[in-house]
């Protein structure tokens, strides 16, 4: 039964963690095939997610490392990171389910007027324009233009992607408090083949 416990503790753990190595690789790696194939310009929206990858990825090797060696420190650190991420990304997951859709019209008017590059993206994309004044979509080169405005095309969708952002990233914050009792439980577990007197 101890032994079992054990082992299927360790398992489990190194199993949630190679879950996370692949979701930072497949981060990365979609980040940086969104900017080589030019969907994507603007680098801080490439940049936020490779560093997110990136993070998750050290984050995920710790949390292995200490299972596969039942390292006290290592396992520790993990807790603490862990729990601190879960806190952040389920506060951001509540909020994005929460917003209204005034709420939404103004996180998109800030959107449009942090980034340039982004707009750009989007009028590609999108085939829209945000002004009459300079527009990058192919619309606005027909004579006369006959661009919709790029507003009336996001909306509807915006509610829809921050349910959907929001659903998913509270789904992996519960993975990830389920984390931070794996390893707790199997910080406080003696491996049964070591010696009965050692301390753990």
């Amino acid at each position: 039964m101890v032994c079992g416990g054990y082992i299927c503790t360790k398992n489990a753990l190194c199993a949630l963690n190679i879950l996370y190595v692949l979701v930072s690789l497949l981060l990365i790696g979609g980040a940086a095939w969104g900017k080589w194939f030019g969907l994507v310009s603007s680098i801080g929206v490439v940049a936020g997610v490779i560093g997110v990858g990136t993070f998750l990825f050290l984050v995920a090797f710790v949390g292995l490392c200490g299972a596969l060696k039942h390292h006290q420190v290592l396992l520790f650190f993990y807790m603490m990171i862990l729990f601190i991420v879960f806190v952040v990304q389920f506060a951001v997951s509540c909020a994005c389910l929460a917003l209204n859709t005034d709420q939404q019209n103004r996180l998109l008017e800030v959107g449009w007027n942090k980034s340039e590059a982004t707009r750009l993206d989007v009028e590609k994309t999108l085939n829209c324009c945000v002004s009459n004044g300079t527009c990058a979509a192919k619309c606005f080169k027909d004579q006369p233009p006959s661009c919709d405005s790029c507003l009336n095309i996001i909306q509807p969708y915006a509610g829809e992607v921050l349910r959907f952002v929001g659903g998913v990233g509270l789904f992996f914050s519960f993975t990830e408090i389920f984390g931070v009792w794996l390893a707790h439980r199997y910080r406080n577990l003696k491996d049964p083949r070591s010696n009965p007197g050692a301390f753990l």
